[in-house]
């Protein structure tokens, strides 16, 4: 039933918030102001440099103060025992830089929904044949729009998450060029703006991008 329902969520609300290396302290505020200003996906990254120690805790953090207001996952994930991890804190979805065929097959027999990172229309097909939910075009602002409509074009049975470089401004041409979601990094939440502890921003920048999905609905 959660797959389902996560499933749904993705399709309906479209945007990523990617959280990256916020303290617990600042996580709730964050949380609060992404809610607030009408985002429900959320995707807290691992961190390879500096371990999962901080993930590991955001993700607590939303498993026990938010799971009946966010649908929340993990990205960079690159290992099975990472999925484990992820859903034994009880997140939804897995989000990868990359496709690794044992990752999307253990985030399917954890039950979860898996995006998988991929360039290349070869990436593409082998993520969706290994199972994978939804495919995570990145860089997606480096590839642009344009290679997004080639990529899609052959390939209309996938669904496209255009992730990398993504702003309030150029989602109405990824949607046009076949994207069905959208992973919003520092354009929405960036640790300068938590560090300065600014949250009105956060929640202005997550109202502008519930504005323009709204608009691609129309």
């Amino acid at each position: 039933m959660m797959r389902e329902k996560t499933l749904a969520a993705i399709e309906e609300h479209k945007v990523f918030a990617i959280v990256r290396g916020i303290s617990v302290e600042n996580l709730r505020p964050t949380m609060d102001a992404l809610y607030e200003g009408g985002v429900r996906l959320v995707e807290v990254t691992f961190d390879r440099k500096n371990g999962d120690e901080n993930t590991i805790a955001a993700l607590e953090v939303l498993s026990r103060e938010y799971a009946d207001k966010l649908i929340f996952g993990a990205g960079t994930v690159t290992t099975v025992e990472q999925v484990e991890t992820v859903k034994a804190i009880g997140g939804s979805f897995i989000v990868s830089p990359d496709f690794n065929a044992d990752v999307v097959v253990a985030t399917r027999n954890a039950e979860l929904v898996s995006l998988p990172g991929v360039m290349t229309a070869t990436e593409a097909v082998q993520a969706h044949d290994a199972g994978a939910d939804f495919i995570k075009l990145f860089p997606g602002g480096l590839l642009g729009p344009e290679y997004l409509k080639a990529l899609a074009a052959p390939l209309s049975d996938l669904k496209f998450i255009a992730v990398g470089g993504v702003d309030s401004n150029n989602i109405p041409e990824f949607a046009k060029a076949g994207a069905v979601g959208f992973g919003i990094g520092s354009n929405l939440v960036n640790n300068t703006i938590v560090d300065k502890k600014e949250f009105n921003t956060i929640y202005e920048n997550a109202c502008r991008y519930r504005q323009a999905i709204q608009l691609i609905r129309k």
